[in-house]
């Protein structure tokens, strides 16, 4: 990972975004959801640390290796239990909103790549009033396969005249937001408060780091 060397960082032509955990703070209904899930499954359920470590894939990607042939049950229960509080609970990380109004009047073409649902995700959107923010919003299952396979990428930038490349940032909070960054051949941007789960960056590792949205903001005012 290299320090901020502004001499060589040419202004992005469009910049990607994971969205939980890296614009808002979703890890708590993430968590009570899984919980939920586990205990009519009659699995051990995780501690808050098990939830932000384990979750990164889809959940079409993920269940059916931890619930087996009954994963598609074990989702609808996710489902319900998530969708009765995730718009109450949602909360937006500080200056989040900020760094994306920036960008804006920069006329940097915006979008959001997550594994969240899509449907839930843009609902989660259209609920802060974001959408004015974003050109494109893709979510789990809105492709054939979804983060870290490349597909999602591409529909996010099927209307941004931007290609798939070094003039496309991709900014997340995990490992697979770092990969698929990589295999995309964009410029992969890790924006957390740590450095992560031991390992977890030693493959796909990130060009830069920022701790926070406002740092990150204050970086990009030197670009």
């Amino acid at each position: 990972m290299e320090s901020f060397n502004w001499e060589n960082v040419k202004k992005p032509k469009a910049v990607l975004f994971d969205w939980d955990n890296t614009l808002v703070d979703t890890w708590p209904v993430i968590h009570y959801a899984l919980n939920s899930t586990f205990s009519a499954f009659e699995k051990e359920e995780w501690s808050m640390n098990d939830t932000m470590e384990r979750v990164r894939l889809s959940l079409r990607d993920a269940f059916p290796e931890m619930f087996g042939d009954k994963w598609e049950d074990a989702r609808e229960h996710f489902y319900t239990a998530f969708q009765a509080v995730h718009l109450d609970r949602l909360k937006v990380l500080p200056d989040a909103e900020n760094l994306l109004v920036d960008m804006h009047k920069e006329d940097i073409y915006l979008g959001i790549v997550s594994n969240k649902t899509g449907k839930y995700l843009r609902d989660e959107v259209a609920h802060l009033g974001w959408e004015k923010y974003f050109g494109s919003i893709v979510g789990a299952g809105d492709t054939i396969k979804d983060k870290p396979a490349i597909d999602p990428l591409y529909l996010a930038l099927n209307n941004s005249g931007a290609d798939v490349g070094p003039d496309v940032w991709f900014v997340g909070d995990s490992g697979v937001d770092m990969e698929i960054a990589h295999v995309g051949g964009c410029l992969p941007v890790l924006l957390r408060d740590d450095n992560g789960p031991e390992g977890e960056f030693d493959t796909y590792f990130p060009k830069f780091k920022f701790d926070n949205c406002k740092s990150f903001l204050e970086a990009l005012k030197h670009i």
